[in-house]
């Protein structure tokens, strides 16, 4: 498999050796150095292009892969207003995307205890609910896509619950992400109900990237010559 790699921070390094090691080629390596590269002579020589950088150029990115034919694995986040938009394009171009807001296969696990979870306790509104994620200080969007994830699998159980808030909240309609950042934290992600005579609590930690950059290499390895639009579910069940 031919890949190009777009964004080589440290999630894109880590990929970069797995996928060496894995047997595969990255073909081309984008930075912000080289944007300039992302074209479609570059792109002609890739299978599948995985892009990991940062909110506000990941559209233009996964539209100039799109319209170069060749699918796209995107792990970043904070972009999601202009997802449908991306969708529209993938049918116009008959190209393939696969977005997701974590690539970790236990995180994925970790959303479907969640939603499960939320589905029992909508019975018992003696628990409040809220959720705490801890990223590293570079992290720059917040709450995180995997928190946003996480928020939207709730809601989706706890009719009582109407939106997300990213601070405390005294509402009962709302339910609260706490956002911290703290050097060199990969991500961890905590959900608690609480109440006057218990609470409970479930927590993914991520220990390295390793987890992350392992789901994108299998994304990107499943979305070779596909079309359409993908996320995790579609891959794992």
């Amino acid at each position: 498999m031919k890949i190009a790699l777009i964004g080589y921070g440290k999630m894109g390094k880590t990929i970069d050796q797995m996928a060496q090691a894995a047997g595969h080629e990255v073909v081309l390596r984008i930075d912000v150095g080289n944007h300039a590269d992302l074209n479609a002579e570059k792109l002609s020589e890739a299978d599948v292009a995985i892009e990991f950088t940062r909110p506000e150029s990941a559209f233009n990115n996964i539209v100039t892969c799109l319209e170069n034919g060749v699918p796209v694995v995107s792990g970043t986040t904070g972009w999601l207003d202009r997802l449908e938009e991306a969708k529209q394009l993938v049918e116009k171009y008959q190209g393939g995307l696969f977005y997701a807001s974590n690539y970790s296969i236990g995180v994925n696990i970790f959303f479907a205890v969640n939603k499960y979870l939320a589905k029992l306790m909508k019975r018992y509104s003696q628990y409040e609910v809220e959720m705490e994620e801890i990223h590293h200080t570079q992290k720059l969007d917040a709450p995180s896509g995997t928190a946003i994830t996480l928020a939207e699998g709730i809601l989706g159980e706890l009719v009582h619950k109407k939106t997300w808030i990213n601070k405390e909240s005294g509402q009962p309609e709302e339910l609260p992400i706490i956002s911290r950042r703290i050097d060199k934290v990969p991500g961890t992600h905590t959900i608690r109900y609480d109440s006057p005579v218990d609470n409970i609590s479930i927590t993914h930690t991520a220990h390295s990237r390793e987890g992350f950059a392992r789901g994108a290499l299998a994304a990107a390895e499943w979305m070779v010559g596909k079309q359409g639009f993908y996320g995790m579910e579609d891959m794992l069940y």
